[in-house]
């Protein structure tokens, strides 16, 4: 059974760093591209972050709204990955999700979610 546990979220001041993680069992992170997503209450969900599989040389994407401010890696001993998340505002504050498929790159239709972190910057 394959599960994703987010963790590492909480209440943090603007201009603070937060560190993500997301554990997976029942599947190897390596051989997957991993995503990560938030959401905040009355807005679309928004894939903030994305490493393709380590076939794929782990390349990353982020959309203009966090570039410079986020990072994604892997830890395949772990079989966990990060989100690293500095220089937060106000509007980062969502719930933050990771998902996963077996696919080498990123941009591919996720099968494996988590349950979510609530991130909450304050002003």
């Amino acid at each position: 059974q394959v599960q994703l546990v987010e963790s590492g979220g909480g209440l943090v001041q603007s201009g603070g760093s937060l560190r993500l993680s997301c554990a997976a069992s029942g599947f190897t992170l390596d051989d997957a591209t991993v995503g990560w997503f938030r959401q905040a209450p009355g807005k679309e969900r928004e894939e903030v972050s994305c490493i393709s599989s380590s076939s794929s040389n782990g390349d990353t994407f982020y959309p203009d709204s966090v570039k410079g401010r986020f990072a994604i890696s892997r830890d395949s001993a772990k079989n966990t990955v990060y989100l690293q998340m500095n220089s937060l505002k106000p509007e980062d504050t969502a719930i933050y999700f990771c998902a996963a498929v077996e696919d080498p790159d990123c941009g591919a239709e996720y099968d494996y979610w988590g349950q979510g972190t609530q991130v909450t910057v304050s002003s």
